[in-house]
């Protein structure tokens, strides 16, 4: 079943939760909201609604709610695998264009590149006859 789709700061937070792990609406306000500019209710209510469509689960903890993807980084994969299948067609031909247009990538950037082309390549020859 599909889950419904996010907004830029949904995926900004959803990516603050699996970069730096689960929290409280506090610790996530401060981690995220606040150098944003982001009154807390707007906080709690991004947070609400990624957990009403699927993505964020909530568990209590001495009383306070903390907030964790459902899936991990997966979560976030979806997202980006939605985004090509929905808004690119399923080409990945856009996202090698873009990439190749950056002015700036990083040196990790670029190994964590070389790593999926490596792992490409080879399901790619252990699927061949």
């Amino acid at each position: 079943m599909s889950r419904p789709g996010l907004g830029g700061q949904e995926i900004q937070l959803l990516r603050e939760i699996a970069d730096n792990g689960p929290g409280s609406v506090r610790e996530l306000h401060a981690r995220f909201g606040e150098s944003r500019g982001l009154a807390r209710s707007t906080v709690v209510t991004m947070m609400e609604r990624l957990r009403v469509k699927g993505y964020l689960v909530r568990h209590q903890h001495d009383g306070v709610f903390r907030y964790a993807p459902r899936a991990g980084r997966d979560v976030l994969s979806g997202v980006v695998r939605r985004f090509v299948d929905n808004a690119l067609g399923g080409s990945l031909s856009p996202v090698v264009a873009y990439l190749s247009g950056r002015e700036r990538i990083t040196d990790e950037e670029l190994r964590d590149l070389q790593r999926v082309v490596d792992r490409l390549r080879s399901r790619r020859r252990e699927t061949r006859p």
